[in-house]
């Protein structure tokens, strides 16, 4: 007989956190940048994404994941592109100070 207990969890358990998220049903490109889209227009979509985000149940998880996953595009969970870029740029620092042996 087959040993399934090793197998991964349903994969659903993963997103079921998507079904109560407040931008559900809202048109994905107030989330996601047009090709070449700079200045005062994304400055104004990503601050109307971010509104989306600060009513949302599930911001917390929604941000986990994109940070997790390193989502390269978007506004996930409040955080814009250059937002989770800087997040995971701080602690990849911090990782490598952490790992180098200090002087003493």
């Amino acid at each position: 007989m087959a040993d399934f207990s090793r197998l991964p969890g349903p994969n659903a358990d993963l997103w079921d956190w998507q079904l109560l998220a407040a931008c559900r049903g809202v048109d994905s490109s107030l989330f996601f940048h047009p090709e070449g889209e700079r200045g005062a227009a994304r400055s104004a979509r990503e601050t109307s994404a971010k509104e989306v985000c600060m009513r949302c149940p599930v911001r917390a998880e929604c941000a986990a994941h994109a940070l997790a996953v390193r989502e390269p595009y978007g506004v996930w969970g409040g955080l814009t592109e250059d937002e989770r870029e800087e997040l995971m740029g701080r602690a990849r620092h911090r990782a490598i100070a952490a790992a180098t042996p200090s002087a003493s």
